[in-house]
């Protein structure tokens, strides 16, 4: 792909995110951090142990809903990282045969050159219009790092 600059394509190459997912995972991250707090700081009956344990399952809560809210995939000129909720994955673009984002898929699902499908977590269907956009420019981004001379 020759080197674009400007304005449009830094929109085009920006973060993709989701966004009610992000609000929501957040906000009960904080809110279960401080319920932790709450309890343990109310129960004055609770032993270490307790204690430890509480700040542990909260803590763990916290970090799952952290992890969520974190989904992203990002854009440069060599492909795409993907990061969900468990694992990242690096793809050049060649890699990349289409997007899928058809009704009833929950995200975006990339079909990949041996096979596989990998979901995009950062493209949510909860996002209604703007998720629809964003697939849209998911699949711009990669007809532009895969096409060819000849577009075959």
């Amino acid at each position: 792909m020759p080197a674009l600059s400007g304005p449009a394509v830094d929109e085009l190459t920006a973060p993709f995110r989701p966004r009610f997912a992000r609000v929501v995972t957040i906000a009960l991250a904080v809110l279960v951090l401080a319920s932790t707090v709450a309890i343990m700081l109310a129960m004055s009956v609770l032993s270490t142990g307790d204690r430890i344990g509480f700040a542990l399952v909260g803590g763990l809560i916290a970090w799952f809903l952290w992890r969520q809210a974190s989904v992203a995939a990002k854009v440069d000129d060599e492909g795409l990282t993907v990061r969900n909720l468990l694992f990242t994955r690096r793809l050049e673009w060649a890699e990349i045969v289409s997007v899928r984002f058809g009704s009833g898929r929950p995200w975006v699902q990339l079909d990949l050159s041996d096979g596989d499908t990998l979901a995009v977590m950062g493209i949510q269907r909860a996002d209604g219009d703007f998720a629809d956009a964003e697939a849209r420019r998911l699949a711009t981004l990669v007809a532009l790092h895969t096409a060819t001379p000849r577009d075959d």
